[in-house]
């Protein structure tokens, strides 16, 4: 469709120009600016298998790095602590953060004693709805998020997931019994899967809604050049002309049991929605290997290096380097366009208080092609919000802008070691006996 076509382009031009392609490194994050709000990210970049389609930072689990690494993340969030910091949320993401749920319950007890009360949101897989991994968890965590992908078992074979999580019969009688278990129960989904049907995903928006889960997100399949690759050898390319198609199927059938919370985010009508971090928080700071922050405008990655990682932590500093190639108003201004449009309202007063302009003056071209593609269902002195074409053209923006920043996660790994990659991107044998030294 044209309109997501040039809307498509024209952002990943601009995020282009934005990320650098030589992150410089910095002894440490800046402080926090007063009367700011602040989410915390941890990432945990461990998993038992590596999906062929994810792009973020992860490594084959194996326990004695895993622990390691467990304790220098704590480490670096007491750095974040002595700068001055203070949350109140905590969104622990991977990797599979409960690979060692008693580490991770050390970690969020720690994130409470430096920072006080926190609204804790981690992920999880499949295979880890278990009561020896979620009785602890029970108390320390208020919204989790398990990472299904399909309920279809032959998209799952394809995803390398059946033999390790079940089937989607399985993990949908696993996740029906945790109903009232979490006060925020979340099922993370994929959509325009290359083999993917319109029929299949019917199906699994009815096991969706089957699961009792009070909360879903529907996340367009979203890749960076080197997984576009090794998704074409595997499963075949993504079709990004049927994307709002299938995007349009979803918002329709689910329509009769969940409302839209963000543009991809679905809440149960009367569910007790926890909202994603990235809608409720302008601004993070991110801690752990291959994590992302933003703060003052400057994309801040940290090493994606298990090795430098520790090592740098054990010297007392931050392994971090600045990801942006420059830092402007506009950039500033179309990211919170970005994100506001993605929570499907924009405040216009609060984005002239902020920035010193109008949006139609800061933004022109934006707002004239929204306008002219009717994204907009109001425009007025006080906000935005969109039609179905607006919020489907939002996920376009959230899409290109996720994938822009995969790439500059593959510019992370192409600094790492051969060894590490090999991790990476192998079978991961060489882990089974520690990672080859990355701890």
């Amino acid at each position: 469709m044209l309109a997501e076509r040039l809307l498509s382009s024209a952002v990943a031009i601009t995020q282009s120009r934005y990320f650098t392609d030589e992150p410089r490194g910095v002894s440490s994050l800046p402080g926090p600016e007063d009367g700011k709000r602040y989410l915390l990210y941890a990432h945990v970049p461990f998993c038992e298998r590596l999906c062929p389609y994810c792009s973020f930072n992860r490594f084959p689990f194996a326990e004695d790095p895993a622990r390691a690494y467990f304790k220098s993340l704590r480490e670096q969030m007491r750095m974040v602590a002595a700068l001055g910091y203070s949350f109140g949320s905590l969104y622990i993401g991977g990797g599979t953060p409960t690979v060692l749920v008693g580490e991770l319950c050390e970690t969020i007890d720690l994130a409470r004693e430096l920072f006080g009360e926190l609204e804790v949101s981690t992920e999880t897989n499949p295979n880890h709805l278990v009561p020896e991994i979620l009785e602890p968890l029970r108390e320390r965590v208020q919204r989790m998020s398990v990472g299904v992908q399909s309920f279809d078992d032959g998209l799952l074979k394809q995803m390398d997931r059946y033999d390790k999580y079940g089937s989607g019969a399985a993990i949908l009688e696993r996740l029906q019994s945790l109903e009232g278990f979490f006060h925020s129960l979340n099922v993370d989904m994929i959509f325009n899967f290359p083999s993917q049907t319109e029929e299949t995903l019917l199906r699994d928006v009815a096991s969706v809604k089957a699961s009792r889960c009070n909360q879903t997100t529907f996340y367009p399949l979203m890749a960076s050049r080197s997984v576009a690759k090794q998704l074409k050898r595997t499963v075949g390319m993504v079709d990004y002309d049927r994307e709002a198609r299938y995007y349009r199927i979803l918002s329709e059938s689910l329509a009769d049991t969940f409302e839209l919370s963000t543009a991809w985010t679905f809440s149960r009508i009367g569910g007790g929605m926890i909202d994603e971090y990235i809608v409720d928080y302008e601004e993070y700071v991110g801690i752990g290997s291959g994590a992302f922050s933003y703060l003052r405008g400057d994309i801040y990655l940290t090493t994606f290096s298990l090795r430098d990682y520790s090592a740098t932590i054990a010297q007392g500093r931050m392994p971090v380097a600045v990801g942006s190639a420059h830092n402007r108003l506009s950039d500033r201004m179309r990211y919170r366009f970005l994100m506001s449009l993605f929570g499907l309202r924009l405040d216009k007063r609060a984005f002239a208080r902020d920035f010193g302009v109008s949006v139609e003056r800061g933004l022109w071209k934006e707002m004239l092609f929204f306008r002219a593609f009717g994204g907009f269902a109001t425009d007025n002195a006080e906000e935005l919000t969109l039609t179905p074409r607006g919020r489907y053209l939002a996920v376009v923006m959230q899409r290109t802008m996720f994938a822009d920043l995969n790439n500059l996660r593959d510019t992370a790994r192409n600094a790492l070691a051969p060894e590490e990659r090999t991790l990476l991107f192998g079978d991961g044998a060489g882990c089974k006996t520690g990672c080859a030294g990355s701890q």
